[in-house]
């Protein structure tokens, strides 16, 4: 696979679908971003009149030949040797690199607070990426040396990759080629059956592989706008054969990809489900604790759940393990977040409970543009200018296999975030109960990831200091979003911090950085002797799974993420 392929691939990956703020960001919210940079462009007309004089002073420099600009040296859009020595790409390279340079100089003078700052440069960075020439037949000096390479085939290919996004993909760029994936067969293939089902979810109980098992089992909440199998993509990279494989033993919930009928799905039904699905774990493996394990918005959900637990006295969860999960955000934590408005959100809430769901071609949409270059730009360039197909890579294929969100848990995660409801104590109501994670009292695994920008590691750690727990680790994983959590032992340069000392964690993630140390090596050997030390003692391993009251039905990875809606 050629250099630039795998590069490709490595960027998209870090910047999965997530479910957070963003999905309470409006249309008018972009509008009103764009009429800052007017408003300020307005409110002292001398001050845009110097910058754009001194950009003027740029452009003669470069016709005159006589500009220094020069693009990053890891600016991977300007690595062709064209840049640097056709006069033609380094004239366009110059002219683009000033009105960058200018447009920044232009900002860092705005009076603003830190939130419309961080609003100015978001947007202003898209309209940079928009503009790249890059992104043209005409400023692409790799794409027209692919026209001369192949014969004029890479310009065909690349006609025919748009035609078909346009009528097949709904317009949108093509991030990956999903021929060569099938469920079952070389994607979620660890074995197993759903021993349970209902209208909202189903239960996969997967086979055991080893002799003995521990007998505290371990549930997966994934999050509710993907589906469960990224927990089992490949042999190679899968947490479900992992966990077996230790012996631990092992169910994981299907969330049903909702329709507009079912718009009406919120908080309190998923969290039902979820106390069903514990209860139907406890009975099958006759253990009166579970575990449990979640991942980003699914971790909320367990937040939620194991608050409600704690509220009710119910003594069935044992461990928590939140992976990539923010439960304390602040507006400041990624740029892109300084978007949301209180009347954006409002607005977003409506549209939603008018249509009953949100689709997951729009919130694929809406995400790919708040990441323009890294989800639009690089796939223009890659599947469109050079005739090239999109990667064909396993997590790209579940990225792309989104699914809905109902209206009502949509809004539920918004008064979250409008609340800050996980950092209260009984002052936000949902579920059926009063919030209060400081009565939750369970061991805590908490996971972040280095180069997170979806869920920053910073605002993971903050979960740290919410819970009532006594026991708390926190494990910083290298690499962004997803790519931390599938870090297995077979990854070479996998490594991650810990703290050296055990014992309370500091108050900030800061402090905690100076006492980590770097381990070289994946952090799941650490996670699973962790949870076999929490998972009581080793019994023999079931020779079928389910029971007779929750027999085995289908083979995992089930119905619903193969369901068409």
């Amino acid at each position: 696979m050629s250099e630039a392929k795998v590069t490709l691939e490595n960027e998209a990956a870090q910047s999965t679908n997530a479910l957070g703020p963003l999905i309470g960001v409006a249309r008018e919210d972009f509008v009103g971003a764009v009429a800052l940079l007017l408003r300020e462009t307005a409110s002292d007309p001398s001050r845009a009149m110097r910058h754009a004089r001194t950009i003027g002073e740029d452009m003669v420099k470069i016709m005159t030949g006589q500009s220094d600009l020069a693009p990053h040296p890891k600016d991977k859009r300007f690595m062709d040797p064209a840049w640097q020595y056709n006069p033609f790409f380094r004239a366009g390279a110059q002219y683009y690199l000033a009105i960058q340079k200018g447009m920044s100089n232009w900002l860092k003078e705005l009076e603003l607070d830190e939130l419309e700052r961080n609003r100015a440069n978001f947007i202003a960075n898209i309209i940079l990426d928009g503009i790249a020439p890059t992104n043209t037949l005409a400023g692409n000096p790799a794409a027209q040396k692919q026209i001369i390479n192949s014969g004029g085939l890479s310009l065909i290919k690349g006609l025919q990759n748009a035609y078909n996004d346009l009528v097949h993909n709904k317009g949108m760029v093509s991030q990956v080629d999903k021929r060569p994936f099938k469920l079952g067969e070389n994607v979620a293939t660890s074995k197993g059956n759903v021993v349970y089902r209902d209208e909202i979810m189903e239960l996969i109980q997967y086979a055991p592989t080893t002799d003995e098992v521990y007998e505290t089992p371990q549930l997966t909440i994934p999050p509710q706008i993907n589906k469960m199998y990224i927990n089992d993509l490949s042999p190679e990279k899968s947490v479900i054969k992992w966990q077996v494989d230790n012996g631990i033993q092992t169910f994981v919930i299907s969330w049903r990809n909702p329709s507009k009928e079912q718009g009406h799905w919120g908080m309190d039904d998923y969290i039902a489900a979820c106390e069903k699905a514990l209860e139907v774990t406890s009975e099958i493996t006759g253990s009166p604790k579970v575990n449990v394990s979640s991942g980003c918005s699914g971790g909320q959900t367990a937040a939620v759940l194991a608050s409600k637990l704690a509220a009710q006295g119910n003594d069935i969860l044992g461990t928590l393990t939140m992976m990539v999960c923010v439960l304390h955000p602040k507006a400041t934590d990624i740029e892109a977040g300084s978007l949301v408005s209180e009347n954006g959100m409002q607005i977003a809430r409506q549209r939603a409970e008018k249509a009953g769901i949100i689709k997951a071609d729009d919130l694929a949409r809406g995400f790919a543009w708040l990441r323009p270059n890294d989800l639009i730009w690089n796939y223009v360039i890659n599947n469109y200018l050079l005739g090239m197909d999109p990667p064909a890579f396993d997590v790209l294929f579940w990225n792309a296999d989104a699914t809905n969100l109902s209206a009502s848990l949509m809004g539920d995660f918004l008064t979250i975030y409008e609340t800050l409801a996980f950092t209260k104590k009984g002052e936000v109501e949902m579920a059926g109960h009063k919030i209060d994670l400081s009565k939750v009292t369970s061991d805590l695994f908490i996971l972040g990831g280095v180069t997170d920008h979806i869920t920053p590691w910073k605002a993971t750690y903050r979960s740290t200091q919410l819970f009532g727990s006594k026991d708390v680790t926190y494990v910083l994983s290298q690499s962004g979003h997803m790519q931390a959590i599938l870090n297995p032992p077979s990854n070479p340069k996998a490594k991650y911090f810990v703290q050296k000392k055990k014992g309370k964690l500091p108050a900030t993630a800061d402090e905690w950085l100076q006492g980590t140390e770097e381990v070289k090596g994946s952090w799941w050997p650490l996670w699973m002797e962790w949870i076999q030390k929490r998972s009581g003692k080793k019994v023999a391993a079931p020779e079928t799974v389910g029971s007779d009251a929750h027999p085995a039905m289908e083979s995992a990875p089930g119905l619903y993420v193969i369901e068409e809606v």
